[in-house]
């Protein structure tokens, strides 16, 4: 069972910065996928990044350009850093890794953009 443990989020206002860091810890494969999504209240989770175990990285349009994920595949771990944010970036992050037809979750952290 993979476990997925965050850190970082909070309150910014909007034009600020905030970097998430997501660690995978217990049966980790080689290949996988990891990223970022994003809830809000009454709305379906949607992919914010991805990267492949070979760096290959995905962003929703939304997104481009202001947020970069990056990986250390060494110790295991994907970050997500988040710049010229806006109050539409509000909501619930959650790291996501993907091996195979598997995915698995991390608990979520809170990212808030005040306007």
């Amino acid at each position: 069972q993979v476990q997925l443990v965050e850190s970082g989020g909070g309150l910014v206002q909007a034009g600020g910065s905030l970097k998430l860091s997501c660690a995978a810890i217990r049966r980790i494969f080689t290949i996988n996928v990891m990223g970022w999504y994003r809830q809000v209240p009454g709305q379906q989770r949607g992919m914010v990044a991805s990267i492949t175990s070979g760096d290959v990285a995905n962003y929703a349009a939304s997104v481009k350009g202001r947020f970069t994920i990056t990986r250390d595949n060494a110790k295991n771990t994907v970050d997500l850093q988040m710049h010229s944010l806006k109050p539409e970036d509000t909501g619930t992050y959650y790291c996501h890794y993907r091996v195979g037809a598997m995915d698995y979750w991390g608990k979520g952290t809170l990212v808030t953009v005040s306007s």
